[in-house]
C-alpha cells in the first residue's frame, strides 16, 4: 500500500527545508500568486536533496488575493497563463537538471476547474501540449480529473487531510464555518482512512467514497511541519509506503 504526500511550496512561508523530509512531492508556486524565480530555484534544490518530486503550482494572475479570487477568463487566456507558468518553472528546473513530474493548479483555479469542465479542459490542454508526460494533480473524481482522462493525460486523485468535504465530494468552501480541520487527531484519522478505505465522513455525517492517490498537506498552517512529520510517521507505522505518485 502506497500514498503520495504533496505540499504547496515557495509561497513565501519559508518552511520548505523543515517540510521537505516528510513529503514525497512538492507543488512549487510559479510567480503568479506567490513566489519568484529565486524561491523556485532554492525549493527545487531542496527537492533534489530530499528526493522529492518537483511539480508546478500555477494560478490565476492574482498576487493581491493569493490566487484565491474566482476569475472568468476566455479559454485562450487560461491556456496562456498555464503555459507561461510552466515555461518559467521548466526553465529553472532544466538548469538544475530536474524533470518536472506534475502540475497542480492553485486556489481558485483549482476549485473552479474541479466543477467547470470547460475550464478544466483548457488547463489540461495547456499541460498536455507543454509536456504530455506530466501528471495532473486534481481534486479526487472531479471535472479536472475527468477531462484529463478524456485527453489521455495521466492523473492523480488528490484528497485533503485538513479539509472537510461536502456530500458531492467537493471541499467545504473556506468562507464557510468548519471548512478547515484544525484538530491533528481528526486530520490524521481522515488521512489514514482515505488510504486504507477510500472513504471520508462528510460535514453532513454522510460517508462517501473518494479515490486517494495523493494527500495534500498545507504548508502554511501554524502546525504545518509538526503535522507533516506526524502524518508521515503514522502512515509508515500503518505499513503504508510514502512515495511520489507514478
Amino acid at each position: 500500500m502506497t500514498i503520495d504526500l504533496n505540499c504547496d511550496m515557495a509561497e513565501g512561508v519559508g518552511n520548505e527545508a523543515e517540510l521537505m523530509p516528510w513529503i514525497s512531492s512538492a507543488n512549487i508556486a510559479c510567480g503568479y500568486h506567490a513566489g519568484n524565480e529565486e524561491l523556485m530555484k532554492s525549493t527545487i534544490e531542496l527537492c533534489q536533496k530530499y528526493h522529492v518530486a518537483v511539480g508546478a503550482h500555477p494560478s490565476f494572475h492574482d498576487w493581491e488575493n493569493f490566487g484565491r479570487t474566482n476569475m472568468n477568463l476566455p479559454s485562450e487566456q487560461v491556456y496562456q497563463i498555464i503555459a507561461e507558468q510552466l515555461q518559467i518553472i521548466h526553465k529553472i528546473a532544466k538548469q538544475l537538471g530536474v524533470q518536472l513530474h506534475h502540475v497542480k493548479p492553485h486556489g481558485a483555479l483549482y476549485n473552479m476547474a474541479a466543477q467547470d469542465s470547460a475550464l478544466a479542459r483548457d488547463i489540461v490542454k495547456a499541460v498536455k501540449d507543454f509536456d504530455d508526460r506530466l501528471i495532473l494533480y486534481g481534486l479526487s473524481q472531479s471535472a479536472m480529473i475527468e477531462e484529463a482522462q478524456k485527453l489521455k493525460l495521466k492523473t492523480a486523485n488528490e484528497v485533503f487531510a485538513d479539509r472537510t468535504y461536502q456530500p458531492d465530494g467537493s471541499l467545504t468552501p473556506r468562507t464557510k464555518p468548519n471548512a478547515l480541520i484544525n484538530d491533528e487527531t481528526q486530520a490524521l484519522h481522515q488521512a489514514i482512512r482515505f488510504v486504507k478505505e477510500g472513504k471520508v465522513t462528510c460535514i453532513s455525517g454522510e460517508q462517501i467514497y473518494l479515490k486517494a492517490d495523493t494527500i495534500c498537506l498545507h504548508g502554511d498552517g501554524a502546525h504545518a511541519v509538526s503535522f507533516a512529520k506526524l502524518i508521515h510517521t503514522r502512515l509508515l507505522e500503518e505499513g503504508i509506503k510514502i512515495t511520489a505518485f507514478k
